[in-house]
């Protein structure tokens, strides 16, 4: 009589042929949920450092904030980023969520276009669009040059500079597109708010 027709012969083949896709998963969770993932950390924070580590604005030995995350400025010496819809929480990134069409989303716009307009002293037709809208994540760190410059006098005024000091400064902080064709020209606003504090 074969032994295999036997039930516990056929007990121990199941085990024996439950061994290696057991086994091979086990490894597959180890290498690539727990070694591939150290190692790719170890990689990454020997290679870029700095970005690695969440691309901190450091000043003084203080963090300041991340250059990727926008964050509100409250006092008038400084430029100030777009609206946020997550109330400048990078745990609770989101847009508004609102169309064109809601009243609601033309209500804030028209009232916000009035307090830019009566915090930078221009005219609230001349208030840049994204100064008026939030984006869709409500963190973008970036703004246009246009978007900054209504700003500069303000911030000129505030800090007791010559208007062509802060506009300079504006200038040498303006980032390119992207190998020269990516994107738009764009301001970091965190980046250029730590380069007047550090004129001082």
């Amino acid at each position: 009589m074969n032994d295999s027709s036997h039930p516990q012969a056929a007990v121990i083949d199941d085990r024996i042929a439950l061994r290696a896709p057991l086994l091979f998963a086990l490894l597959v969770l180890l290498g690539f949920g727990l070694l591939y993932c150290l190692l790719g950390t170890a990689l990454g924070r020997l290679a870029f450092p700095w970005q690695a580590t969440g691309s901190l604005a450091v000043e003084h030995g203080r963090v300041r904030g991340s250059t990727l995350i926008a964050q509100p400025f409250e006092d008038a010496r400084y430029f100030q980023p777009r609206p946020s819809a997550a109330g400048y929480d990078p745990m609770a990134a989101a847009g508004s969520n609102l169309a064109r069409s809601n009243p609601e989303l033309r209500k804030r716009i028209a009232a916000t276009a009035l307090a830019v307009a009566e915090r930078d002293g221009i005219a609230a037709t001349e208030v840049p669009a994204e100064l008026l809208t939030q984006s869709g994540g409500g963190l973008d760190p970036h703004l246009s040059p246009r978007a900054a410059q209504v700003q500069v006098a303000r911030v000129a005024r505030a800090r007791g500079l010559d208007p062509a000091t802060v506009d300079a400064m504006l200038v040498a902080h303006t980032e390119p597109r992207q190998f020269g064709v990516l994107g738009e020209p764009r301001v970091n606003v965190l980046e250029l708010n730590l380069a007047l504090d550090a004129r001082r």
